[in-house]
């Protein structure tokens, strides 16, 4: 599994309740001041627009009722920037240079101490090349360099991948589990089964299975995959 995660989790709905979501936003980055912000959600095999909002004053707010706890993503015209589920209880999204967080609810609490444990890992990954240079200037052999340094990034991405998979088991019936599936499965350019899916869906509860993106996603992998073998 390649190491980059895009956090661009769009609309995953599983968890039916009667609320409202209150979301409260600050931010300090400049370039965001007048922007108006959008709350997207996944329906039909689209995104759709459940919300929006301008930065004034680096602050912004949505609020509305709802019938299911949701994961959606903000957006900025047509960026995605971060995931936040729609849930009981006053919501805080924070955005500056350096990171990005949502706090006040159980599920964004999980959801983004996984994130930041994610992020780690990929920090690690984006430095051995740096790492490579240092040890290359301190005087090591090329090879041995090169050896050490594949040896690191293996384990890296066994430990992303060990994260990822026990992060969706830990919570398959409710929105974070299809939502980092899907995370996940957007790094493919296409549908497939790697050891990782089949490993993940062994298992797993009907709640997971049944969940629109993954069960479609998992009936067009099973096609592509009975094409390769053609």
């Amino acid at each position: 599994m390649k190491h980059i995660f895009l956090v661009a989790l769009v609309g995953l709905v599983m968890t039916a309740c009667s609320d409202q979501y209150l979301v409260d936003g600050t931010t300090t980055v400049h370039g965001m001041e007048g922007k108006m912000l959008y709350l997207k959600v996944y329906d039909n095999n689209d995104l759709r627009s459940i919300d929006s909002a301008y930065v004034t004053h680096g602050k912004f707010a949505f609020k509305g009722a709802m019938d299911t706890t949701t994961m959606a993503n903000l957006f900025v015209g047509n960026q995605s920037l971060m995931p936040v589920v729609l849930e009981g209880g006053d919501i805080l999204l924070t955005i500056d240079d350096i990171r990005q967080s949502v706090t006040g609810s159980p599920l964004n609490d999980s959801l983004y101490a996984f994130i930041q444990r994610k992020t780690q890992i990929d920090n690690q990954l984006a430095e051995l090349p740096r790492k490579e240079g240092r040890m290359i200037m301190d005087g090591m052999d090329h090879d041995e360099v090169l050896a050490q340094l594949a040896k690191e990034e293996m384990i890296l991405n066994r430990q992303a991948d060990q994260l990822i998979s026990s992060f969706i088991k830990s919570n398959y019936s409710n929105v974070l589990g299809p939502g980092v599936f899907m995370i996940m499965t957007s790094e493919y350019a296409y549908p497939v089964l790697t050891p990782q899916i089949e490993a993940l869906i062994v298992g797993a509860p009907s709640y997971f299975l049944n969940h629109p993106y993954v069960k479609e996603y998992l009936r067009v992998a099973n096609e592509n995959m009975e094409k390769m073998r053609e």
